[in-house]
């Protein structure tokens, strides 16, 4: 799939990202006070004043997007580190602030930039390229942030592609099901994902330096992953059946359309950062997510975030005109399930606090 239709859906119109994006914040808001408390912990600022000869502290977002949540965790972060200073080293100025906002090429920095805050404590650089690879210079970074980004893989697993391989994912749109194979194809694409996104960051952070991670979550299996469940995009993916089945397009289109996320498990995340070795993990938990943000209390709200996500994906497989479409029936079938009984499904966070411990 193309890097150009990677990108959640732009601008500030109704289906924007921006509008459609307050499960995320929720994310942000539950994790404000705990990097807060490692940043004064574990930020080793005095190393950094020595080593830091421009007085510069970079800070990167990896997977940023458009909307404003961005620029409160920037903020958030930036102020804890502000406070260390102030706190810690009284003789030191506060060093200035340098932040990169990354995503995919694709991203729409236009409006991600138009909703700069006027008065900021930082510079500000957008950094266009893929967060699986390295997009800064060498040891160029102190502290680097991600939040609801590690779940989107570089690209969907080809075995789930090809006709003849046993791992062919026909009818369906994720790994959802009893196909064992289809998930070992989509779970080794995100660890193969992972470990490059975690060896970029090794690099691009000074030896010492801090990474806080957001990760959406599946619960770690009880038995064994055979009976995979994934509602929300199950019935977008019976959506898609059913205009298949009106004419609107083959049913071949169906199966050779896969979604390029996956959604881990803690265990698996905590076992592929470990055998990574660049980084030592300092602190990991589940959120307790702000239900403010979290609940999406009708189908209208739900069926808007599910299409900010995934518009420019099935646009690009299925053509613009059956949108308005796709997503009635989705809003329909939302209305009808059981769904929004739950309305906490795929969001589940984990916290990870790493640090680097790779000399550059």
């Amino acid at each position: 799939m193309c890097d150009q239709f990677y990108a959640m859906n732009g601008g500030h119109g109704s289906q924007s990202y921006t509008k459609n994006s307050s499960p995320q914040r929720g994310a942000m808001e539950a994790a404000e006070e705990i990097i807060k408390e490692e940043i004064s912990k574990k930020l080793d600022i005095e190393k950094l004043s020595s080593s830091t000869s421009t007085r510069t502290i970079s800070i990167g977002d990896f997977g940023c997007s458009t909307g404003p949540n961005t620029f409160l965790a920037i903020q958030n972060i930036v102020e804890a580190i502000s406070k260390k200073f102030e706190t810690n080293l009284s003789n030191f100025h506060i060093p200035e602030f340098q932040v990169y906002f990354n995503d995919r090429t694709s991203n729409d920095f236009n409006t991600l930039f138009a909703l700069l805050p006027f008065e900021r404590q930082y510079y500000a650089a957008g950094v266009p390229g893929s967060f699986h690879n390295r997009q800064l210079p060498m040891a160029s970074l102190h502290f680097a942030y991600s939040s609801c980004t590690l779940h989107w893989l570089s690209e969907v697993p080809k075995e789930v592609m090809n006709h003849f391989s046993p791992a062919w994912n026909k009818g369906r749109i994720l790994y959802y099901g009893d196909k064992k194979e289809v998930f070992n194809a989509y779970a080794h694409q995100f660890a193969k994902d992972l470990n490059s996104f975690l060896k970029a960051r090794a690099q691009e952070l000074v030896f010492g330096g801090l990474m806080a991670l957001l990760v959406p979550c599946e619960p770690n299996p009880i038995k064994d992953l055979s009976n995979i469940t994934l509602p929300s995009l199950e019935l977008l993916g019976s959506c898609l059946i059913d205009l298949a089945k009106k004419g609107l397009f083959d049913a071949a289109k169906v199966d050779s359309f896969n979604l390029p996320v996956y959604f881990t498990y803690p265990n698996e995340l905590k076992a592929l950062i470990e055998r990574n070795e660049d980084f030592i993990i300092e602190r990991m938990e589940i959120l307790n997510n702000s239900t403010k943000h979290i609940t999406t209390p009708n189908s209208k709200l739900f069926t808007g975030f599910i299409r900010a996500l995934y518009e420019g994906l099935l646009k690009a497989h299925f053509g613009s005109e059956i949108m308005d479409e796709l997503f009635n029936t989705y809003e329909e079938k939302v209305e009808e399930s059981a769904l929004l009984l739950n309305p906490n499904e795929n969001s589940m966070i984990t916290f990870v606090l790493l640090k680097c411990k790779r000399i550059s």
